[in-house]
């Protein structure tokens, strides 16, 4: 969220990113609610004070004059207590308006309403050209044995995968690989579970607007996460870290669970779009200061690529129009990948900068040099999730004969093997 004084100050600024996120929002309602809360409670203050002047005045008055004392103080401390009641109404309705107040986008963010507009900054290596007629991931898995996907659609439902021997193992070693990797660039691995509490998904930020994609509990108040991302907000919301503990740098593993709903019909073949998956996600707690964000905004986005670079997988790199990045973020980077079967490349990871916006929901504070506790900044990054970069790592290395040949950097991960 942003403070009420940014927005007294920059009202221009934030009427138009309400515009440019396609936000529903009346600011002027907000602004407005914020001058009347901020009246009702100087009002409320000023009545309690006199009701506090009157009682002390109560005990050296004169018999005659203690009635009329006692009359007033009653008349405050009511007058005191119907404005509190009618301001915990307006204070709801603020706080609610609030929590659906977009940040601020980047600069150089394409406007557009949704991900149509977005823009390829840059593209990496080279579509394979086939000398034969490829499989997709599906016919792949189903002619190696590496799956059992309509068994488990009995058993899970739809948009569920089981995977297999070789390509099971491939899985779970790629998930330790990339935490290696990443804790060779100082993140510090860290598993958390997929459960979370609802206050847990309002500071993060998922919470009101994607409410309808995430899985409920409800016996238990519970919900379940699709990143790891929600539990590390919440590690240190409401703790103030002194400015040597910074940046606090995570590399988050879990298990992740998505409804994905409202995406009927969006690819549904395979692993593309699954409702569980696992995923180690890149986390940082930074000081805020909007280059210091920049600089881990391009190594969490350096790090992915190198990972995708080791995996021989061809990929571009998109800016995230205003309308497609979320509430949230002041910058998004996608990265695509390239899918043979589809002919164009798919989102694998997303790279994101949300500066202080969602430091104020989760109350995550420093103490900085100056000695003044400030809300730091806040990024994260897919690192690496499966199954779906399964997908272009069957796809783009698969061979005449139907094997997969490994990247060489994945080789070791499967025994020195040359083929999965």
């Amino acid at each position: 969220m942003l403070s009420i004084d940014f927005i007294r100050e920059n009202p221009d600024a934030v009427r138009k990113a309400i515009a440019d996120k396609n936000v529903e929002l009346d600011l002027d309602r907000l602004i407005a609610l914020a001058d009347e809360i901020k009246s009702a409670r100087q009002e409320i203050d000023a009545l309690r004070t006199e009701r506090n002047r009157i009682s002390d005045m109560f005990k050296d008055a004169s018999n005659e004059e203690k009635p009329e004392l006692g009359k007033r103080a009653k008349e405050a401390g009511k007058k005191a207590g119907e404005l509190e009641k009618g301001l915990s109404d307006q204070t709801d309705e603020y706080k609610a308006l609030m929590l659906q107040l977009p940040n601020i986008p980047y600069g150089g963010a394409p406007v557009g309403p949704d991900e149509s507009a977005n823009e390829v900054i840059r593209t990496e290596g080279t579509p394979p050209s086939f000398d034969f007629e490829p499989l997709d991931h599906v016919a792949l898995m189903e002619k190696n044995g590496w799956a059992d996907l309509s068994r488990i659609t009995q058993v899970s439902g739809s948009r569920t995968y089981c995977l297999k021997g070789r390509l099971a193992l491939l899985e779970q070693k790629l998930m330790a690989w990339a935490l290696e990797e990443i804790m060779g660039n100082g993140f510090d691995p860290i598993t958390v579970p997929a459960i979370a509490r609802e206050d847990a998904f309002i500071r993060q930020g998922q919470f009101p607007g994607h409410r309808e994609e995430t899985y409920e509990l409800e016996k238990d108040d519970l919900f379940l996460a699709g990143t790891a991302e929600v539990a590390l907000t919440g590690l240190h919301s409401g703790e103030i870290l002194e400015s040597d503990q910074l940046p606090v740098l995570y590399a988050g593993y879990s298990p992740c669970f998505r409804r994905e709903a409202g995406s009927a019909g969006r690819d549904v073949r395979g692993l593309l779009r699954v409702h569980q998956f696992v995923k180690v996600e890149q986390y940082v707690i930074c000081e805020a200061d909007e280059a210091v964000s920049a600089k881990w905004h391009a190594r969490l986005l350096g790090a992915a690529e190198k990972l995708l670079q080791a995996m021989e997988i061809p990929y571009q790199v998109i800016e995230t129009s205003t309308g497609d990045m979320g509430l949230g973020k002041y910058r998004m980077n996608d990265i695509e990948s390239w899918v043979p079967s589809l002919g164009k490349y798919r989102e694998t990871h997303s790279c994101s900068t949300l500066h202080d916006w969602q430091a104020r929901r989760a109350n995550l504070r420093y103490r900085n040099a100056e000695g003044k506790v400030v809300f730091a900044h806040t990024l994260n990054n897919t690192a690496l999730a499966s199954p779906r970069i399964l997908v272009p790592i069957l796809e783009n290395h698969q061979t005449a004969d139907g094997r997969v040949k490994l990247p060489k950097a994945l080789h070791e991960l499967m025994g020195g093997d040359e083929y999965l």
